[in-house]
């Protein structure tokens, strides 16, 4: 059964959630990209990045998110600030939630990478 991207969004946001954190928003969308998730951790605005694969042939779901992605995620979440500056005062970490397939099987694990990259 193929998932789609938003299948892998739905499953991390209630993966995080389940890890006490507070969805603020989904699929925000500027002129310059997309975030998939943004959240509270605490004291943190937590921006971040979805990612699928499941093959290992090519690239890892962490490993996609390339310097190029990094720059348009950064872009994003400053006019998401930009809109929202009741968060402004807040400390921003930038994460990934990358579904990686597993050495063994046909599921997929979860790794999550808390401040996978910095502003």
């Amino acid at each position: 059964m193929a998932f789609s991207g938003e299948d892998y969004e739905d499953r991390a946001a209630r993966w995080l959630g389940e890890r006490g954190m507070q969805l603020v928003a989904r699929n925000f969308s500027a002129r310059t990209g997309e975030i998939d998730i943004i959240a509270r951790d605490r004291e943190h605005l937590v921006f971040l990045e979805v990612r699928a694969r499941s093959n290992r042939a090519f690239n890892t779901a962490a490993g996609s998110v390339d310097r190029r992605k990094q720059q348009r995620i950064l872009r994003t979440a400053q006019l998401f600030l930009q809109r929202h500056p009741d968060l402004r005062h807040l400390p921003c970490r930038f994460d990934v939630i990358a579904f990686e397939p597993r050495q063994s099987g046909h599921s997929l694990e979860i790794r999550w990478i808390p401040g996978a990259f910095t502003a």
